[in-house]
């Protein structure tokens, strides 16, 4: 498996630290690690990791500073792969990240990086250009949906749960216990009834996912 360049942004030193050394321990070369958003922007723009790993919340403004750099990155490097951290589930944040809709990003809770084996899933599936969403991120949406996806199934909105955490059809028939086929189909009639035509870069899964965040979650 060949080895990843990273670039890492986390303002808290001993979790920074943490994620280098995880990062590494894992064939992950971190080629640089910042605390600050004026400095991520440079980053990005001298490295273009195979995937950077970015807090939400960074000075200056401790608002949505690493964010801000990140999709900025992205519109210079299009498809630039991110994995952005949050304390907090908001999915206001998961929505902008996939706003271009050409994947390669993720949104996962802080807490998440103490699943080791699961986080550095994560953080490969993103740079291989994926998706990775926080279950409660996803969780919060379930239940809240309006527009076309009115129009999915139970069963086909379950399945796009999945989808948008970044599982594979046969992750997702595992988890379901049903065969793969069966997802196979799922995934076609929900495609068909959020009207995602064929591309040629096959980035269906991702519109889907899209078009699941962009729904209505005003209780």
């Amino acid at each position: 498996m060949p080895t990843l360049r990273a670039v890492v942004a986390e303002d808290h030193v001993l979790l920074r630290d943490g994620l280098i050394r995880l990062l590494e321990a894992n064939d992950v070369d971190v080629v640089d690690a910042v605390d600050n958003g004026p400095m991520l922007a440079r980053a990005l723009r001298e490295h273009v990791p195979d995937v950077a790993v970015v807090d939400v919340r960074l000075p200056p403004t401790f608002t949505d500073e690493g964010l801000v750099a990140a999709i900025a990155a992205r519109r210079e490097t299009p498809g630039l792969p991110v994995l952005v951290l949050s304390q907090y589930v908001e999915p206001l944040y998961a929505r902008e990240l996939l706003a271009d809709g050409s994947g390669g990003v993720g949104y996962l809770l802080k807490d998440r990086v103490g699943h080791v084996e699961e986080f550095v899933e994560s953080v490969r599936r993103v740079a291989s250009g994926g998706t990775a969403m926080d279950a409660e991120v996803i969780g919060q949406l379930v239940g809240r949906t309006t527009g076309p996806l009115t129009r999915l199934t139970d069963r086909e909105r379950e399945v796009l749960h999945h989808v948008a955490q970044g599982r594979s059809n046969t992750a997702i028939a595992q988890a379901l216990f049903v065969g793969e086929k069966a997802v196979g189909k799922h995934i076609g009639s929900i495609f068909g009834k959020l009207d995602l035509a064929p591309s040629d870069d096959d980035n269906r899964r991702v519109r889907a996912v899209l078009a699941y965040l962009q729904s209505d979650t005003r209780s």
